[in-house]
């Protein structure tokens, strides 16, 4: 039985899709993009969090725990902190269950013109459930997905044959920038865009903009040009947040940009409006 680890499930969403929505966010991303502003969404598994804003320090968590070297989520630490600021992060669902709780809403998502649009980390590092979740929901509710496009063709096809919409991420088109920045190389995901514009699905490709990353004269051309030449709605833009940094702590990690995360970000939505794209800026 196929299952899809969830870290959050946010309900009346503007900003993931047509109209209000439920949002899911799935757990785990194959990439490690630099500026991630989701780092509890980058492992593939269940974790305990802790927020150490208002720590004691008290060690009351240390001191029930079985196994300081290796996390068993045994919880023990969970129900011995007096401020409540740990937890565990990510749920396992079966299809049947995720399915039946995304129902609850259906009738009222109808009403406002929105529906369900599953997020992650990667949405699609869970593929197969992914489309039998859809697949569930099809006909009820309207269904979209939102990916960096770093997966198996033959999955994403699949997810694609059942899927209402897709938003779809364009990074760094640079190769060896994406590799840098994304931890991954960017064939696959061109690839996959290209399989995205072929299939019928209506799309809108989304950017983040990154100082000096992803906001340059280059890279956003390159990406009017991919856009273009495809069949997307048009582009997305979505500035780069600078609290991205702050739920790092939560998951034991340290921020580290290898950019200047101060410095303004370069919104050029005339650049994409001079070749006919239509814009909008999130």
């Amino acid at each position: 039985m196929e299952q899809g680890i969830v870290f959050s499930i946010e309900e009346f969403s503007v900003y993931d899709g047509p109209g209000i929505r439920t949002t899911v966010f799935f757990k785990g991303c194959p990439m490690r993009c630099n500026w991630c502003h989701n780092p509890e969404g980058l492992e593939p598994r269940v974790q305990i969090v802790k927020n150490p804003n208002g720590c004691l320090h008290c060690g009351a968590c240390e001191r029930v725990c079985p196994d300081r070297k290796k996390c068993i989520l045994c919880g023990s630490c969970i129900a011995a902190c007096p401020r409540n600021l740990i937890r565990f992060s990510g749920e396992i669902y079966t299809a049947e269950r995720l399915t039946k709780k995304l129902l609850k809403n259906a009738d009222y998502l109808n009403e406002c013109g929105g529906g369900v649009t599953f997020s992650g980390g990667e949405c699609l590092l869970y593929a197969d459930f992914l489309a039998e979740v859809i697949g569930n929901l099809k006909g009820k509710v309207h269904t979209a997905i939102q990916t960096c496009g770093y997966a198996d063709s033959e999955k994403f096809k699949r997810v694609l044959s059942v899927v209402d919409y897709v938003m779809y991420d364009l990074k760094v088109m640079d190769r060896e920038g994406a590799v840098r920045y994304t931890g991954c190389d960017n064939t696959l995901i061109l690839k996959n865009y290209q399989i995205l514009s072929d299939s019928g699905v209506p799309f809108v490709a989304r950017v983040p903009l990154i100082p000096g990353v992803t906001d340059t004269g280059e890279n956003l051309k390159a990406i009017a040009e991919r856009v273009k030449n495809s069949n997307a709605s048009g582009v997305e833009l979505l500035p780069y947040n600078k609290m991205a940094g702050s739920k790092y702590k939560l998951v034991g990690k340290e921020y580290q940009p290898v950019f200047d995360e101060k410095a303004e970000v370069n919104i050029d939505t005339a650049l994409f409006e001079r070749e006919g794209i239509p814009v909008k800026v999130m």
